[in-house]
């Protein structure tokens, strides 16, 4: 079983752009939707994930939070592009920014489509407690706000956001 502990904070300025030593797009969307999570009907949100040329289906367990369980498998491109077709609620486009701070590597995601305008960078940590060094362009941490998540913004994208949500109201 794989843990993860995963750190969410939104990006302030472009500073990030320049450490970028590597950029994937993808495109994902899930199996289940968000009603099934919040009634109890199920505790896992199941993804289908295409980065670049690589098919993945991925299951994490429903806690709001840093740490949750979390299973990711290889698929054959063609079947990651049949799942997709098969996702409810909206697909959820980006561009994955690899960027290396002070000896740890983030994933800044640069959403697209209905998201676009967003930026996100997490950190992925081997214990909630672990430190990190901030880099300037880190903003707020938004890990325990789940309209951040990419199961909710499937369901409800960042363009239906008000100005106050965008705020960080």
């Amino acid at each position: 079983m794989g843990i993860e502990i995963e750190r969410k904070f939104l990006v302030a300025g472009d500073g990030w752009r320049e450490a970028a030593h590597k950029v994937v797009p993808m495109a994902q969307g899930y199996l289940n939707d968000v009603a099934a999570l919040d009634h109890g009907a199920m505790k896992v949100s199941a993804r289908v994930r295409i980065a670049g040329e690589a098919g993945f289906l991925n299951l994490k367990s429903r806690e709001l939070g840093h740490t949750r369980q979390e299973f990711d498998y290889p698929i054959p491109l063609d079947d990651a592009r049949a799942l997709l077709g098969l996702c409810v609620g909206g697909r959820v486009e980006k561009r994955r920014h690899y960027v290396e701070h002070a000896g740890r590597l983030w994933e800044v995601d640069e959403f697209l489509g209905d998201n676009a305008g967003l930026v996100v960078a997490e950190i992925e940590l081997a214990s909630a407690e672990q430190p990190f060094a901030r880099p300037t362009w880190l903003g707020r941490e938004v890990t325990d706000q789940a309209r951040y998540y990419n199961l909710l913004l499937a369901e409800r994208p960042y363009s239906r956001w008000s100005e106050a949500e965008k705020a960080g109201a």
